[in-house]
């Protein structure tokens, strides 16, 4: 995937989340650099949407990434259909917020799922073809990977997680010359972030941050980095750059993090009730109570 003027051409590129968000925006761009993109989500017709803006290449899959057996199946179709596999993309993820003793244990263990093990998943499934072609693995991860917030305590474990994972996988497969890669990504503007602002605790939550920190960023600017990433088959990509200098400072985050937890959340608490807000966005609710083994079409 390298030496080339246009390093993605004729190359299979799988990206899960697909159906709207990053996801969509990644698959769009990942196409017009000459990918042929199978997207993958719980959403089939939105996918369906989503596919016919880009080249007659892209297929769509039906699929729970948390779901071990339908994700091998899948793996084997896209390979039938359009090749083997030299690009994944895993970005599926959901997020609630709100105090970790109300949350919903089953909401909260779901966001483990498909965040965590749905990139396990993801991973083991498409391994076989990124051994074939000496492919390159990119997992989508965020600020939260290294500054674990108050009222985000499933969301946050959960990317604190995925960078363990792919560290972990990375070093495992460094030589079979498979790459893999992580994005720290900010604030994008997607229906999960619409949905978490009208939401008073983590409206309140984002308000407080630095002034750098509180700016969202269109999806398309943000996927333009993840595709440039994927065709350098970069080790780390930060969105916005700011974020790597942040990766120096980490351990000083939890201290100063708890710091304006104790003195905001009392001011909070006196002015409304902090309550769960559920699975966020409409990817949110395709995800909430999804039962693992539905959903195997693919177009």
């Amino acid at each position: 995937m390298t030496g080339s003027a246009h390093p993605l051409h004729g190359r299979v590129a799988v990206v899960t989340g697909a159906a709207r968000g990053l996801g969509a925006a990644t698959a769009r761009e990942l196409d017009r650099r000459g990918a042929t993109v199978a997207l993958l989500g719980l959403e089939g017709p939105v996918l369906a949407d989503v596919r016919d803006t880009l080249s007659g290449r892209a297929r769509s899959w039906e699929v729970d990434v948390t779901d071990d057996a339908r994700m091998k199946e899948v793996a084997t179709e896209i390979r039938g259909r359009l090749g083997p596999v030299s690009v994944v993309v895993a970005n599926a993820g959901v997020a609630e917020g709100g105090p970790f003793a109300e949350s919903d244990p089953v909401l909260w263990r779901r966001v483990i799922e498909v965040n965590l093990i749905g990139s396990a998943v993801t991973a083991r499934s498409f391994l076989p073809d990124l051994r074939e072609n000496r492919g390159y693995y990119l997992q989508i991860a965020s600020l939260a990977s290294f500054g674990a917030a108050p009222m985000m305590s499933a969301y946050c474990a959960s990317k604190s997680g995925v960078e363990s994972f792919a560290h972990s996988l990375r070093a495992e497969v460094a030589h079979e010359r498979i790459g893999v890669g992580i994005a720290y990504l900010n604030w994008i503007d997607t229906d999960m972030i619409r949905d978490a602002d009208e939401h008073v605790v983590l409206r309140e939550l984002r308000a407080h941050m630095p002034k750098p920190a509180r700016k969202v960023y269109p999806a398309k600017t943000v996927a333009a980095h993840v595709a440039r990433a994927v065709e350098r088959r970069s080790a780390a990509v930060y969105v916005p750059a700011w974020l790597r200098a942040v990766q120096l400072v980490r351990a000083a985050m939890p201290p100063v993090v708890t710091s304006f937890a104790q003195r905001e959340l009392p001011r909070l608490e006196q002015g409304t009730t902090l309550t769960p807000t559920g699975l966020l966005g409409a990817g949110g609710r395709a995800a909430d109570g999804r039962a693992v083994g539905h959903g195997s079409g693919h177009t």
